[in-house]
């Protein structure tokens, strides 16, 4: 296995964040680096291990879906080739080239649109409490791990406390980013779901939920314009499941952290840091599956 990245260090260049995957830096007042580490979180914690090539596999399969998803709404990528980013870049080539982009900086919105087409994670446990998911009624007597009667756009508010984001109401939504904005990105998230359901099906895999993050950049005219920015349709904000064995009634076996969680359950880690480490046969699995669904979804096998 290669050796993992779990923090970037570029100098003087300003780091304006460092989340649980992804480092950011400033390069200019327009202008963003995202670089995806190999880190991976569980429960809200950083672990102490990193996953040999995650990093690369988020950054490839963002670049698959920006693509692909372009007839549908643009993005914030410039390039995501090494060699042609800014000469200042140069010196740290070795820690970018594959898994980091060029990107516009976009007055991102603070509302995490996802979508879910099937009953699972939250949402499932919203069902068993209310009967309902963001206040969107559900029929009675659904299991878990069913399909829905048709996706739901169920946003969620950003929390930047290292909290879970807060499931929140459509009328919530349209309330904190307006109900042009609102209507606007829950058109945008259906159609980019559908679009992407039709494609992974034609890999054989069921994506049950994801999610997208949206910004505004103002374009050479002087207009807004939505952008979709971030990840998109990763194993790390997206469950994929493989259709031939799905079976509704409890959970799937997927190709996202749920591998790394259920070892962390077994240990019966208290989810207080410090995160553990994890031993080698949980990060060699882990990392088969991401690259299992980057080749499944890519058609790829190259990083």
């Amino acid at each position: 296995m290669p050796a993992v990245l779990l923090e970037t260090h570029l100098g003087s260049l300003p780091l304006t964040a460092r989340g649980k995957v992804r480092d950011i830096y400033a390069l200019s007042p327009d202008e963003l680096l995202f670089v995806a580490s190999d880190r991976i979180s569980a429960f809200d914690h950083v672990l102490g291990s990193g996953i040999p090539f995650k990093g690369r596999i988020l950054n490839r399969l963002s670049l698959f879906w920006f693509d692909l998803l372009r007839p549908i709404v643009p993005n914030h990528l410039i390039t995501a080739d090494a060699k042609q980013f800014p000469a200042q870049l140069e010196p740290f080539f070795d820690q970018l080239e594959g898994r980091s982009m060029l990107v516009k900086r976009a007055k991102m919105f603070p509302v995490e649109c996802v979508v879910r087409g099937y009953l699972s994670g939250s949402g499932w446990k919203d069902y068993q409490q209310t009967g309902s998911i963001c206040g969107i009624k559900l029929p009675a007597g659904l299991r878990e791990s069913d399909r829905l009667p048709e996706p739901i756009f169920t946003p969620a508010a950003k929390i930047h406390s290292g909290g879970h984001d807060e499931n929140i109401s459509y009328k919530m939504a349209a309330k904190t980013i307006g109900g042009t904005h609102a209507n606007a990105l829950r058109t945008l998230t259906l159609k980019i779901y559908e679009k992407a359901t039709e494609h992974a099906a034609s890999k054989g895999l069921i994506l049950a939920d994801t999610k997208f993050e949206f910004g505004l950049i103002t374009d050479e005219s002087g207009n807004e314009q939505i952008v979709l920015a971030d990840e998109v349709l990763t194993p790390d904000s997206s469950r994929y499941w493989p259709a031939d064995s799905y079976s509704p009634g409890g959970p799937q076996p997927s190709f996202d952290k749920q591998y790394v969680r259920d070892y962390l359950e077994s240990i019966r880690w208290n989810k207080q840091a410090p995160a553990p480490a994890l031993p080698r046969e949980v990060v060699v699995r882990t990392s088969e599956k991401y690259l299992e669904a980057y080749r499944l979804l890519t058609g790829r096998t190259n990083l």
